[in-house]
This record gives structure tokens, sequence and C-alpha cells, in this order.
């Protein structure tokens, strides 16, 4: 004999107080993200939501132009939002990365060039594969670590971007060393001219330091 239907009354629906603003942040973030695929980018953010997890959220709304398609490639927002997700791992797995990148609806072909070029396994060391993301919004190695220095500045937005040189130093000296064709004493020359001027400046590196000093060595 099936069982009865069970019967509800508003008496017996209890609404969580916190649903409210759950549901208010969720429409937010799904506005400012604009995926494509929306259900999939949904369980992708209430997953990381009760995981404690960066949830796969932009910055801001970023509007195309109208000769542009949504979502194209990697830009510094998306970059960022990638490192505030990976950002305090030192390895992560290839699988957490695809994900997250498929998430943010970036094109597959373009981490696989970046995977690629980097000769990258299961295991991804992330600062590595950071620095591989910013040569492809930059294109040069000055231009890559601009927008490092950007990204990962914590300075106040109006202020000079900045990083401490130790993190400048893995960054330059892992492109470079890829690069394959910027010869080792030129390499330590540059990073010893910029060690210098981040001496006078607490032990930071700002784009002015390395951007001046490049035409010199380049």
């Amino acid at each position: 004999m099936p069982p009865p239907e069970t019967m509800y009354c508003a008496q017996q629906i209890t609404i969580p107080p916190t649903l409210p603003n759950i549901l208010k942040q969720f429409t937010k973030s799904a506005i400012r993200t604009q995926p494509q695929d929306v259900l999939q980018w949904a369980a992708d953010y209430f997953s990381a939501l009760s995981k404690g997890q960066v949830l796969p959220v932009k910055d801001r709304l970023e509007i195309p132009v109208a000769t542009q398609k949504i979502d194209t490639g990697l830009t510094p927002n998306l970059l960022n939002t990638l490192h505030q997700q990976f950002g305090s791992e030192e390895r992560i797995s290839k699988e957490e990365l695809v994900s997250m990148w498929k998430s943010l609806h970036l094109p597959i072909q373009q981490l696989e060039t970046i995977l690629t070029l980097g000769n990258f396994s299961e295991s991804i060391e992330w600062m590595q594969f950071f620095a591989l993301a910013c040569s492809a919004l930059g294109g040069s190695i000055t231009s890559a670590l601009k927008h490092a220095c950007e990204i990962l500045s914590k300075e106040t937005e109006g202020s000079s971007a900045q990083i401490p040189f130790r993190t400048f130093h893995g960054l330059y000296t892992y492109l470079a060393l890829l690069d394959g064709e910027i010869p080792k004493d030129e390499i330590d020359r540059f990073l010893c001219s910029v060690k210098e001027e981040a001496e006078c400046q607490g032990g930071m590196v700002q784009p002015s330091n390395f951007t001046r000093l490049s035409i010199t060595y380049k």
C-alpha cells in the first residue's frame, strides 16, 4: 500500500534566515560573471560556497565591445579570479584547474596551450602557471611582469602596483629561462639591477623599476 502523500501548510515550511541573502549574493554574482552555462556555473558556485572556497565570480562586470564575443579569452580580471582561488597553494591539480577554467567559461584551447608551453603534468606549480598566464595576456616578458604586479599587488587602487622582490625574481627567472634566448649572465645582471632599486623601496618592485631597465637589457 503506497504511503500517504505528505501535506504541507504554511506553518510547516520554515525558511532559513540566511536564504534570502544567499540567493541575493548568488544573483548579483551571476549578473557580474555572465556565465554562458548557468546551470554548470551555479553547481560550481554552490559547491565552492559549501566548501568555503573562493567563488568562481568575476570582480566586476566586463562589458564587451560590440564587435567582440563574450569570454573570448583570458583577461586580467579573470586571471585575478583564478589567483584568488589557487594563489594560496604551492601546487594544484590539473583537474581542479580545468574545472575552474571551465567555470569561468574560458576557451579550453588557450588552457591547453599554456599547459603545453609549461610542460605541466597532472600536478602544477601555481606560480609557474600564473607567470605563463600573465605572458598570455601581455606577449612579452615585460608585459607579463606588469600584469603580474597589478594582479598580485596588495596596494589600494590608485597606488603604484608593487610586489616583493622575491616574487618578482621567481616570475622573471622562470619566464626568462623558458624563453631560452636570454643569456644567464644577462638575467643575473638584470635581477641585480632590479634588486638595487627594490632595496630602496622596502624590498618591493614596481613596474617602473623593470620597464626602464628592460630597454638596457633587451
